[in-house]
């Protein structure tokens, strides 16, 4: 079930980077990395912690998109002009490995959200079922009852709101009315 995984790294085509900027690669423990737990420790991670992951392994794809869109941005056209041939092969090998750097990062955000989707399978809903469609019968929602102090304190809350609306629209009003104002001297000046 276990991919390749990023190597860390300065391989050949790899820019050297400062130590913070070098993009940062985390698995959750278990999946193929020596030295961490096996398979059966898998199931004690989060989804939120796998989700972490996931969000880290999104950045370091956009990173590297990044970086291939500079390689292939500096890359000289050849309109009749002679480009050595070792840099030519320099660069193709850049550009290489941050394609197959780019496709296991993939495969990583694969398996994370894979994994995910097996430990959350009570979360996940078809998007039709979250469309409503018209003469369907919508189920109610069970509602239950409040104490007195929460229905109090909804009700001042809703209070508040509403004030608060009024004050705002009080407020555009005199906006309006001055912005009316201004336009019609500036008007009258020209």
């Amino acid at each position: 079930m276990s991919a390749p995984l990023l190597q860390k790294g300065h391989g050949p085509g790899m820019p050297v980077m400062p130590p913070q900027q070098q993009p940062q690669t985390h698995m959750p423990p278990g999946l193929a990395q020596p030295g961490m737990p096996p398979q059966g420790a898998l199931r004690e991670i989060s989804p939120v912690y796998l989700c972490r992951i996931g969000q880290e392994t999104v950045q370091d794809i956009v990173t590297r998109t990044m970086e291939i869109f500079q390689i292939t941005r500096a890359t000289q056209l050849p309109n009749g002009v002679t480009q050595s041939q070792a840099a030519y092969q320099d660069r193709f090998g850049k550009l290489q490995e941050h394609l197959r750097q780019l496709t296991l990062l993939f495969r990583k955000l694969r398996l994370l959200y894979e994994r995910c989707v097996e430990m959350t399978p009570d979360l996940q809903e078809s998007p039709a079922e979250l469309v409503p469609y018209v003469g369907e019968e919508t189920t109610p929602v069970r509602v239950e009852p409040c104490s007195p102090a929460v229905i109090l304190e909804r009700q001042e809350v809703l209070e508040k709101v509403r004030q608060k609306n009024q004050e705002m629209k009080v407020l555009m009003d005199q906006m309006r009315n001055l912005l009316w104002d201004v336009n019609a001297m500036l008007t009258m000046r020209k």
